[in-house]
C-alpha cells in the first residue's frame, strides 16, 4: 500500500518511507492511499486473540512491505513484559453500558506508549527497507506524555538519536521529572518558554528549512518524527479501538454488530482519529465523542465548522490537552472532502496565515454524522474525579475525567443510552496534586513524595515506573526561547 500527501495526492510514498519522513515536504500528513476494510468475520476471528495478535492482524492490512514475521517479533517486543497488565490495553466494567479501556499500562504510564513502544520498532526496519543510511534525529513537541514515551520507545535505539521540546511551566511535576531524568546516549530534553502551540510551531518551522536539512545531512542525519504528524504513530491507536470491541465481545457484554459510542480526550485529534480509522474499518462505533477541556478549538469546530485558534490559552488540570492547533485534523477533512488535496491546501494555509478557516456545509455535515463533542473546565474535571471515586472507588486522572463528564453531559443531552467506552489516557499518578486536591486534600507532599501520599489515601499502589523516579537525578537542564530551537538542534547534533 501507498501513502500520499494530505496536500499533494500526487505525492506518493511506501510505508516505510512515510515512516522514516514523518512529515510530507509539502507539509502535509502522509495517509493511506486507500482505507482496507476487515474482512467480514475478523472481530469473531479476533475475539479469541492476544493484544499482541491483534496488532498483526490490524497492522498487515496498511504495512504489506512487512512480513508477518516481522510484525509479530515487533509487536512481541513492543507490547511484553514493558506493560504491567497481560491484556496491553484492559477493559475496565464499572456499571451496565459503561467501560474504561485503559491505556497507561506501559512503561510510562500513559496512552502515548501504545504507540510509542511500536514505532522505534517500525522505524528501525523501514531504515534498512529503504536503504537510508544518514541517521534518523526524532523531533518530538511534547504536550506532557508524548515526550517521556519517545524517549523511553527510542533510548539506544541504533541509529536515531532524539530531542524532546516541552512547554516550561505546561506540564504536570511528574510529567517534566520523567523526561528530564531520562536514561539513555541518544537522547536530548529541552524546555520551550511558551505552550505547547510554540514548541508544535517550531518543529513543524525545522521540519521545512531546507538549510537546515543539508547540513544535517552534511552531518549524516535527517530529520523525522514521533508526534502523530508520523503515519507510524496514528496506526499502532487504531488497534486499540478494535481490541476493545472484541474484548466486549469475548466478555458477551455485546453481541457482534452491536454498536458502542467511544468518549476521547484529545487536543491534537490523534487519539480520536484512530477511532475514526477504525470506524472506516469496520468496527460498529456509533459516535465517536470528542472531549476537550476549556482550550476547546475542537468542540467549537465540531459544532459549528469554524476552526479559530484566535482565543485565549488556557493551562488546565489537564495539560496534555493544552492544545489550539490540532494536527491531526488535517486527516479526517482529507477524508471528509473526499480526499480534496487542494480545498486541504487551501484550509491549511488559512490556518497558517489568519489563524482560522471554515469548513463547507457538506464537510460540517459529515463531521457532526460521525463525531459529538463537549467540553469540560478545571472545576467540573475536579468534581468529575471525586464523582467517580465515590461511585465506583475508581481513580481516574484529570484528562480521562474530561472526557467522563462530557460523556455523562452527552448521554443527558441526547438520551443516547448506546453501550460506551472512555478512553483512560494516563495514570492518575502523574497529576497527584491535581487528583489529591479533587479528593479534597488541600496540602502536598514535595516533590516524588506525592506519589506515596495519593497512594496511601486511596489504597491504589504507585505503578512501578513512577515509583522508579524516586531519586533519579536531573539530566536536563536546557530552556530556550522559541526562536533558539534551530540552535539546540545544530547543538544537539554536532
Amino acid at each position: 500500500m501507498n501513502y500520499v500527501s494530505t496536500r499533494d495526492k500526487k505525492m506518493r510514498m511506501s510505508a516505510a518511507q512515510a515512516i522514516v519522513r514523518g512529515l510530507a515536504p509539502d507539509g502535509g500528513l502522509m495517509t493511506p492511499e486507500v482505507l482496507p476494510r476487515l474482512p467480514g468475520s475478523a472481530l469473531e476471528t479476533m475475539k479469541s486473540m492476544s493484544y499482541q495478535q491483534r496488532v498483526v492482524y490490524v497492522l498487515s492490512r496498511f504495512l504489506d512491505e512487512f512480513s508477518a514475521r516481522e510484525l509479530t517479533k515487533f509487536a512481541a517486543a513492543a507490547y511484553g513484559g514493558n506493560f504491567d497488565d497481560p491484556a496491553v490495553a484492559p477493559v475496565r466494567p464499572l456499571k451496565e453500558g459503561l467501560h474504561c479501556l485503559e491505556l497507561w499500562h506501559g512503561p510510562t504510564c500513559a496512552f502515548k506508549d501504545m504507540a510509542l513502544q511500536m514505532l522505534p520498532h517500525l522505524l528501525s526496519a523501514s531504515l534498512t527497507k529503504i536503504d537510508e543510511e544518514k541517521t534518523a534525529c526524532i523531533l518530538v513537541a511534547t504536550s506532557g506524555d508524548t515526550g517521556k514515551a519517545a524517549l523511553e520507545g527510542f533510548k539506544d535505539v541504533g541509529r536515531t538519536k532524539i530531542l524532546v521540546f516541552y512547554p516550561k511551566n505546561g506540564v504536570s511535576d511528574i510529567q517534566e521529572l520523567q523526561m528530564v531524568t531520562q536514561a539513555g546516549g541518544n537522547v536530548g530534553v529541552c524546555a520551550v518558554v511558551g505552550n505547547f502551540d510554540d514548541a508544535q510551531a517550531g518543529v513543524k518551522k525545522l521540519f521545512s528549512d531546507q538549510k537546515l536539512a543539508q547540513t544535517l545531512a552534511d552531518r549524516g542525519y535527517f530529520l523525522s518524527s514521533a508526534n502523530s504528524i508520523n503515519w507510524g504513530r496514528v496506526l499502532p491507536q487504531i488497534v486499540y479501538y478494535v481490541s476493545v470491541y472484541c474484548d466486549l465481545l469475548k466478555a458477551e457484554t455485546i453481541t457482534n454488530g452491536q454498536e458502542i459510542n467511544v468518549c476521547v480526550p484529545t487536543g491534537n485529534f490523534g487519539n480520536i482519529l484512530a477511532g475514526y480509522y477504525a470506524k472506516q474499518m469496520g468496527v460498529p462505533i456509533k459516535t465517536l465523542i470528542c472531549a476537550s477541556n476549556e482550550n476547546n478549538v475542537l468542540t467549537d469546530f465540531i459544532r459549528t465548522g469554524i476552526y479559530d485558534k484566535n482565543r485565549p490559552f488556557h493551562n488546565t488540570l489537564s495539560p496534555s490537552m493544552d492544545i489550539l492547533v490540532s494536527s491531526n485534523l488535517e486527516r479526517l477533512i482529507f477524508e471528509l472532502s473526499g480526499r480534496n488535496d487542494e480545498l486541504v491546501r487551501e484550509y491549511m494555509d488559512q490556518l497558517a496565515s489568519s489563524g482560522r478557516y471554515q469548513v463547507t456545509a457538506a464537510i460540517q455535515k459529515k463531521v457532526q454524522e460521525l463525531f459529538a463533542a463537549g467540553c469540560c473546565d478545571d472545576e467540573q474535571t475536579k468534581v468529575t474525579i471525586a464523582q467517580v471515586w465515590k461511585d465506583f472507588g475508581y481513580l481516574i486522572d484529570p484528562h480521562t475525567a474530561v472526557a467522563f463528564h462530557v460523556l455523562e453531559e452527552y448521554r443527558q443531552s441526547t438520551g443516547d443510552d448506546t453501550p460506551a467506552v472512555v478512553a483512560s489516557t494516563a495514570s492518575p499518578f502523574k497529576f497527584c496534586t491535581s487528583v489529591l486536591r479533587a479528593l479534597g486534600v488541600e496540602e502536598y507532599r514535595k516533590g516524588v513524595q506525592v506519589l506515596d501520599q495519593l497512594s496511601e489515601y486511596t489504597g491504589v499502589p504507585v505503578p512501578d515506573p513512577l515509583a522508579a523516579l524516586k531519586g533519579k537525578a536531573r539530566r536536563f537542564e536546557d530552556v530556550t526561547e522559541k526562536e533558539g530551537m534551530l540552535e539546540q538542534v545544530l547543538e544537539f547534533l554536532r
